[in-house]
């Protein structure tokens, strides 16, 4: 079996798998290592995915394999353990098993580090929801609870009212509203409902609603939270490459690693793409930043390739420059002696 690839994407969501499509197709060989922990394996459906709206997360991820191995690609179940240098290349480490590659794709995503709410994190990506185009949909016109723990809270409260008359706004652990957050949330009938949560409530039908502090119950149909998205790049510690922190205002909302607009990274001959170098891409534009990082990895090797097969030209040239023009092993100074 070859060990040896041009590319290994690790992380196999909608970013690395989009990445190693288009590598693929450009005849690089190509390995995807996936340890199985996507981000949104919780949700019921992807959404706002240009044809594949309503889908289940675990059928993009199929049909997304199966386009990689249908041009040549190879996807595997594991876990990257380390990340090395050797020679011109890399080295990827999986327990005991290595292979190299010559350019790594780090699609490896985020965690969301929710706020401490007993109750909450078994409601996430079901009723416990962050994001309006992700999830507003199918709530809509239902109750929505906007739990503030950060300055964002009013902006989230605002957009879900978009989408239902039904939306307050649990001050919690949040810090005070402006007088201006105040009159927006009650210029469109956002109450806010102050004390902390001290439980987040649900049975068998679903989420019911919050408990306050106080023991009073609000009735709701659906939280909204804001998570702190935090990158998983511990695998590129070993390259130097650290965390830039992701902030609106003066509110940290994650970090994510620094790459240009094609995902290359400050370390020649690793990119990344999706929710590792951009904390608010969804799943389609996720797909597209791997898309982005294929192309310049593949250009990449083009122009490697280009300069070896050059290099290869040129000493042919410097070991015929050595010969006389007529033969080999003195030949031509020999005959230049009988003749001369």
């Amino acid at each position: 079996m070859n060990e040896n690839f041009d590319v290994v994407v690790i992380g196999g969501g909608a970013a690395g798998l989009s990445g190693a499509v288009a590598l693929a197709r450009s005849r690089r060989s190509v390995l995807v290592v996936d340890s199985g922990d996507q981000r949104n394996a919780s949700a019921a459906a992807v959404h706002n995915f240009l044809t594949r709206d309503g889908a289940p997360p675990a059928e993009i991820l199929r049909l997304g394999r199966s386009e990689v191995t249908r041009y040549g690609g190879r996807v595997e179940t594991g876990r990257v353990t380390a990340l090395r240098r050797e020679g011109g290349g890399f080295m990827v480490e999986m327990g005991d098993r290595a292979v190299a590659a010559r350019r790594l794709l780090i699609a490896t995503g985020l965690r969301d580090e929710l706020p401490d709410v007993p109750g909450l994190k078994a409601r996430w990506g079901i009723d416990v929801l962050h994001c309006p185009y992700c999830h507003g949909w199918e709530i809509r016109d239902r109750r929505i609870g906007v739990l503030a723990t950060g300055p964002l809270a009013a902006h989230q409260a605002l957009l879900f009212r978009q989408l239902s008359p039904y939306v307050m706004l649990l001050q919690h652990t949040g810090p005070p509203l402006t007088d201006e957050q105040r009159a927006q949330l009650g210029a469109v009938g956002v109450p806010v409902i102050d004390g902390v949560v001290a439980e987040v409530q649900a049975d068998a039908s679903g989420l019911t609603g919050v408990r306050l502090a106080n023991s009073t119950s609000v009735p709701l149909d659906a939280l909204v939270v804001s998570p702190r998205m935090v990158a998983r790049a511990e695998l590129l510690a070993s390259f130097g490459l650290d965390t830039a922190d992701v902030r609106i205002g003066e509110h940290t909302v994650g970090n994510q690693i620094g790459a240009d607009a094609t995902g290359a990274t400050a370390v020649p001959g690793v990119w990344v793409a999706g929710n590792l170098g951009s904390v608010q891409a969804q799943v389609i534009t996720s797909a597209a930043a791997g898309l982005a990082a294929g192309a310049a990895i593949n250009a990449d090797l083009v122009a490697e390739d280009a300069g070896r097969a050059m290099e290869t030209i040129a000493d042919r040239s410097r070991r015929a420059l050595r010969n006389d023009g007529f033969g080999q092993n003195g030949e031509a100074a020999s005959q230049t002696g009988k003749f001369g």
